[in-house]
């Protein structure tokens, strides 16, 4: 097990390390100079730029040389600086990137985590009764779940819920964290933080169950036909103890799977949803440095999904072993 965690680890170098070249690569080949834009932006604001502090700026994010040299050259110092868990200074913050995403992180993170928990605790019960009682109107009615969860865009459903919910029954605020004009403290705050993100969790959890469901009743299905099921059957066992301990069992290996980008998920934020409801958490915050040209924020956030998603992957493996006996980690 010690060597298969520290070989996973060392191959998890390698792919950083390549997932950074293409991350740093691909925003210094952009055909946009943000830094331009940047000092555009405070010209056209009344204020005026020299040269020296254009020169510093360039020099400061590593910019000022576009040759091939130059380039691998602040690749290089970049690459340093993530070593030493420095991800740079944001543009429009002014702070290192670093407290950005812990500042905005912990919104998302808490949003994505009760909605997964719902969404696990609905979407794998649905999935399983509808492979055990498969062609009757539980199994339609899922497949119907399983359909609206993937084919409604969560910006149209979103939409949809804060129409109906907030705006015409009054039932939720619309959109933001806190009421603004109330000063609430204690328990009243803890409400009135549910009651601003039900609704967005409402929707992640509707379109992010079918998915789940789906392949729940798929793995049910196929692992309710395999000999050792039916043996279990004709052995006597109760029906309960051949779907619950026997086939749902090999049903979460393909489960673990899917919880590889559980990870990043946790922590990339839901940018649509964030967006639709104006919630500023880590997704919306993205969104935003994107639009803004905020390159070492861009820059920072993609690694720190990168690590993530790496982490997430090294998790499904050694979960294998946990879920499957069969499966040694050599």
């Amino acid at each position: 097990m010690f060597k298969y965690i520290l070989k996973r680890l060392v191959q998890s170098v390698f792919i950083l390390i390549g997932v950074s070249m293409i991350i740093y690569f691909l925003i210094r080949l952009m055909p946009v100079d943000f830094i331009q834009d940047k000092i555009n932006a405070i010209n056209q604001g009344g204020a005026t730029v020299s040269q020296e502090t254009v020169d510093a700026m360039y020099q400061m994010y590593g910019l000022g040389d576009d040759s091939f040299m130059g380039i691998l050259g602040g690749y290089f110092s970049w690459l340093t600086a993530l070593f030493q868990f420095d991800l740079g200074t944001s543009f429009v913050y002014g702070i290192p990137v670093a407290d950005v995403i812990v500042q905005h992180m912990g919104i998302s993170f808490a949003i994505s985590l009760i909605a997964t928990i719902f969404e696990f605790m609905i979407a794998i019960p649905l999935g399983i009764t509808a492979a055990t009682h498969q062609y009757s109107f539980r199994d339609y009615l899922v497949t119907i779940l399983v359909m609206i969860g993937i084919s409604l865009p969560s910006f149209f459903f979103g939409n949809m819920l804060k129409d109906f919910l907030a705006l015409k029954l009054g039932l939720f605020p619309a959109s933001g964290l806190i009421d603004a004009t109330a000063s609430y403290t204690g328990v009243e705050l803890l409400i009135d933080y549910a009651r601003h993100v039900f609704i967005p969790i409402l929707t992640i959890v509707i379109l992010s169950i079918g998915a789940r469901m789906r392949m729940t009743r798929t793995n049910m299905l196929e692992v309710m036909n395999s000999d050792y099921i039916r043996t279990a059957r004709a052995k006597g066992c109760e029906e309960n103890v051949v779907i619950n301990k026997h086939a749902f069992r090999n049903t979460l290996i393909p489960l673990v799977t899917s919880m590889a980008g559980l990870i990043p998920s946790l922590f990339s934020g839901a940018i649509i949803t964030e967006q639709v409801f104006d919630l500023p958490g880590i997704g919306n915050v993205a969104l935003d440095a994107m639009n803004r040209g905020d390159i070492p924020f861009i820059m920072g956030y993609n690694m720190f999904l990168a690590v993530l998603s790496v982490l997430g992957v090294l998790l499904a493996d050694l979960m294998y072993g946990i879920v499957d006996p069969r499966v040694k980690l050599e």
